[in-house]
């Protein structure tokens, strides 16, 4: 502080004075609401020991705005993508699909996300400390992402492991999912009957693969294989994170850019295939009727909720690393629609492929049932009069089979179900919806394998499902250890490895023969619900309890500028009302909707829909009641005065960012701030720009983003310590929005 500053005159003079919050900061004393004079029940005149700050809090940093936009790029764009969006595309009325999604991300994804960035990028800290700064007794909103980033980050490595597998086996030709097995038995050689049934592709998966068995309630035994692919993905995953962002973020580079390189190698190729045109006409055609059904606008919202990472913390994590004064709002927009762009982009590929798949299968259809109609001919059962006279069986193309098959079915009306003829249409084979596993396991190998060098193609596919998994793995190990980390100073090397581990030996569990039904169990039960009521506390706490109004002004401080008036409609009424319609339709479907799983039944080569056992269920359950438990126990544990609020461990940056600002409010007229005109007058905040609430008739009040705004009290008080003598005041609290 300069020597001719007033705070320097006062204190070389006897005069009584009050100390300001900048001089106390300047000497740091502790921010610790609890032990605070003013605090409401606190205990007065407690000797608080002094919190000693660094020069430099040494928290790592991004070495490029790149660098972050790709890591927030890589852990929102994941295997969701490729095979959740698709699906849901085709299911719910194709191009007309878009429309929902669209509206939604406008309304939810892009505000929630920037809320997110917003608050990682001010505070500086993990999902833990953001919210135990923002509102102390809702602080469990941390722990709660903290559980359902290890539930997920248990199964979903698993299916990064698949992939791993699948990559390694890429490596022959032909692909060893190309043709069924042959079983001899004795001098005689047969197709293994239970691939006959299915096909080349669903059996290598269920049985070669995985080895499933036919229920949950058989382990089976560890898959050999599948564990060694396990322990494979958690080596790498260590491997990228170990060093935190100095190691992940190099990663990112090559994680989040190579998917993009062979998604639009695979269009490419799948543009110059037989049929592609069909499969992506099918897929834009729009079922107009489809968006007024509620289930279309629910998936939808639920699809931008996931693809964008919300109430992960790995948003928050990534974020927490910025300086404080980046353009998050920019980056929020920019990763949005980079998400939103990916997932057309990886639509378009699906559907040109299996296009070209239902083509093929739609040719072996008609070839198959035409030889059935030779044989007919041959044996009487038909009559040669039926068959037009321009129709070469040599040559039959599908709309001679077309034409044939409706001449049949007119004349042998009573009698064709006996003949067994199937109608072999195009638009049957491009309305068999698959997703997850089904289409990259399943449907997407088999279409791989009628392409021209299809090891190269399988091995560039399941090489960029790797990275796709592995960008989204790294923000969920973030979201885990930054918070960790910023709460206990322990080495991160030492933390990452105990964390693979104990999560390695965890996902055994998934690497049974029957660990495939637990990834659906886990998938169904771990994230959804929990992740829904974690991002409406997060935006009530913001929006309601801290106050939208004050965090626009902190926006404004932080960005430079004021950000659109929209987004206060937004966090203040319109996503938290989607946000409970949303949770409230997820309870009902999860309520009328049976639990159960699709397990594979050896003996009819089939999925069969199963009910979960009571023991499943209670761990479907618990797996609910587990991730959201934090909530209510830290809620009651601090309004009691049972935990400790955290509010003591303010991220140095922003100490330093509230010194700054008061000094240059002291410079302006530090006499008004600190002193009143009069001795014994409340003292008066300086004047400054006010930022203006929607109807422009009320300025804000000046308060910064705070860990105790919950309390009604913000740092300023809470500073102030209890040996030092003050001018009585009335606490500032974080104005209403009501």
């Amino acid at each position: 502080m300069p020597k001719n500053s007033k705070v320097t005159q006062r204190e070389q003079s006897h005069e009584h004075v009050t100390e300001s919050v900048a001089d106390l900061l300047a000497h740091e004393e502790p921010l610790d609401y609890k032990n605070s004079s003013l605090n409401v029940g606190g205990a007065a005149g407690k000797k608080v020991p002094q919190l000693e700050v660094p020069e430099n809090d040494g928290r790592p940093a991004w070495n490029s705005k790149l660098q972050y936009i790709l890591a927030q790029v890589g852990f929102s764009v994941g295997l969701g993508n490729v095979w959740r969006f698709p699906y849901l595309c085709q299911k719910n009325g194709g191009g007309a699909y878009l429309v929902p999604y669209f509206i939604l991300l406008l309304i939810i994804g892009i505000p929630l996300f920037f809320l997110e960035l917003a608050v990682g990028q001010k505070i500086r800290r993990g999902s833990i400390g953001v919210w135990n700064y923002v509102c102390p007794r809702l602080g469990g909103i941390g722990m709660s992402s903290l559980m359902v980033c290890g539930f997920v980050g248990l199964y979903y490595n698993v299916i990064i492991g698949w992939s791993i597998f699948y990559f390694f086996q890429s490596f022959q030709y032909p692909l060893p999912w190309s043709d069924c097995p042959i079983r001899k038995n004795g001098t005689l050689a047969i197709v293994e009957p239970e691939c006959e049934k299915s096909s080349a592709t669903t059996y290598f998966w269920y049985r070669q693969t995985l080895n499933t068995t036919s229920t949950i309630a058989e382990s089976g035994g560890l898959n050999v294989k599948m564990t060694l692919s396990l322990l494979v993905a958690w080596i790498i995953v260590c491997l990228a994170v170990i060093k935190g962002i100095a190691s992940s973020g190099k990663v990112m580079y090559f994680s989040s850019l190579f998917p993009y390189v062979v998604l639009f190698c695979f269009l490419v190729r799948g543009l110059m295939l037989k049929g592609s045109v069909d499969g992506i006409a099918h897929m834009f055609t729009p079922k107009l009727e489809k968006m007024l059904e509620p289930q279309v606008w629910r998936e939808a919202a639920t699809q931008v909720f996931f693809a964008l990472g919300l109430g992960f913390g790995g948003v928050i994590a990534f974020s927490s690393y910025n300086k404080i004064d980046n353009n998050c709002h920019f980056d929020a927009v920019l990763v949005s629609f980079i998400n939103f762009f990916t997932s057309i982009l990886a639509t378009l590929v699906v559907f040109a492929v299996l296009g070209f798949k239902a083509n093929i299968m739609n040719e072996k259809c008609v070839v198959e049932n035409a030889e059935k109609i030779l044989g007919y001919l041959n044996s009487n059962v038909l009559s040669h009069d039926l068959i037009p006279p321009h129709v070469n069986f040599s040559h039959l193309t599908t709309s001679d089979y077309a034409e044939m098959y409706g001449v049949i079915k007119a004349v042998k009306e009573g009698s064709f179900a006996q003949l067994g003829l199937d109608p072999c249409v195009l638009e049957d084979e491009l309305n068999k919806a698959v997703q997850g596993t089904g289409l990259a396991f399943i449907a997407f190998t088999e279409a791989m394998t009628h392409f021209p060098a299809s090891p190269f193609w399988s091995v560039m596919f399941f090489f960029m499902l790797i990275n796709l998994g592995l960008g989204s793995m790294i923000g969920t190990m973030t979201g885990i250890t930054t918070p960790i980390l910023d709460a206990y100073k322990v080495q991160k090397e030492i933390l990452t490895v105990c964390c693979c581990v104990v999560a390695f030996l965890c996902g055994l569990l998934f690497v049974q023969r029957s660990g495939n039904y637990f990834v659906t169990m886990f998938d169904d039960y771990s994230a959804g619900l929990p992740l829904t009521l974690v991002v409406i506390l997060e935006n009530v706490s913001v929006a309601w309890i801290y106050g939208t109004k004050s965090f626009m002004r902190d926006l404004e401080d932080m960005l430079g500028f004021r950000p659109c008036i929209i987004y206060f409609y937004l966090w203040k009424y319109v996503s938290p009302i989607c946000l409970i319609v949303l949770i409230s339709a997820s309870v009902i479907e999860m309520a009328i909707s049976p639990p159960g799983y699709n397990a594979w039944v050896q003996e009819l080569a089939q999925e069969r829909f199963q009910s979960y056992p009571p023991w499943a269920l209670a761990m479907c359950f618990a797996l609910i009641i587990v991730a959201v438990l934090p909530l209510p126990i830290v809620f009651i544990a601090r309004h009691f005065n049972l935990m400790s609020d955290g509010s003591n461990k303010l991220s140095v940056s922003y100490r330093k960012t509230m010194m700054k600002d008061i000094s240059n409010l002291e410079e302006q007229d530090e006499a008004r701030f600190i002193l009143g005109a009069k001795p014994g007058e409340a003292p008066s905040v300086p004047a400054r720009r006010a930022y203006l609430t929607p109807g422009g008739k009320k300025p804000l009040d000046p308060n910064s983003l705070s860990p105790n705004s919950c309390y009604g009290t913000s740092y300023q008080n809470a500073a102030i310590s209890p040996t030092t003598p003050t001018t009585p005041t009335s606490p500032i609290t974080p104005e209403s929005d009501s």
